[in-house]
């Protein structure tokens, strides 16, 4: 009896490998991207190749500032506004999973207010891509830039892969709480991922 049921718990266990195998292959990473567990794995594994010497966001760290460009051509330090939690948004106009979650972001952005979470655009993309862009789907958050490249802005923000969309979220006393990789899917599961517990 004993052998039986450690056979049909070999048997069970290798139906879920499998199933989950074959989930991966027919859908990709989505379904384990969407999972927390998933998301600090996954960015445990692109951070492991940051530039040298360069702070670059970590989960529980304060926020690195990086340096970007204003959509005026002006290089500021990101803006970081006091007392309210911060969503970054890292996108591309030629990155399809970005464009898609755009207004499920714009509307979350509009459902805050003065006083709830604040959404900004970083586009690693062209001044001239950015601006036409926006000129055609105007954005209610604001939007800034850099150039795409080893050591941007979005590297500092915590993702040496370059993987687009890329979203970070700052708490009020600008530690870094969540890091996600992948396009949302709802403005539900943005404002649902957007609770910054201490955690």
């Amino acid at each position: 009896m004993k052998r039986e049921t450690r056979g049909l718990l070999l048997i069970a266990v290798a139906a879920a490998l499998v199933g989950t195998v074959a989930a991966f292959i027919v859908e990709g990473p989505g379904p384990l991207l969407r999972t927390e567990a998933g998301q600090r794995a996954f960015n445990a594994v692109i951070q492991r190749d940051a530039p040298e010497g360069l702070a670059i966001a970590r989960r529980g760290q304060p926020m690195p500032i990086p340096k970007v460009w204003t959509l005026a051509g002006e290089r500021i330090d990101l803006p970081v506004p006091k007392r309210r939690p911060l969503l970054i948004n890292v996108w591309a106009t030629w990155c399809g999973p970005c464009i898609k979650e755009m207004p499920e972001l714009a509307e979350f952005a509009r459902a805050q207010g003065q006083d709830g979470v604040q959404v900004i655009g970083l586009a690693l993309d062209d001044a001239a891509a950015v601006a036409a862009w926006l000129e055609r789907l105007p954005s209610p958050y604001p939007h800034v830039r850099d150039d795409a490249g080893p050591r941007d802005a979005g590297v500092v923000l915590g993702n040496p892969a370059g993987v687009l969309p890329y979203t970070i979220l700052v708490d009020a006393d600008g530690i870094v709480r969540k890091q996600q990789v992948g396009p949302f899917q709802s403005t539900a599961q943005i404002a649902q991922w957007s609770i910054t517990g201490k955690n």
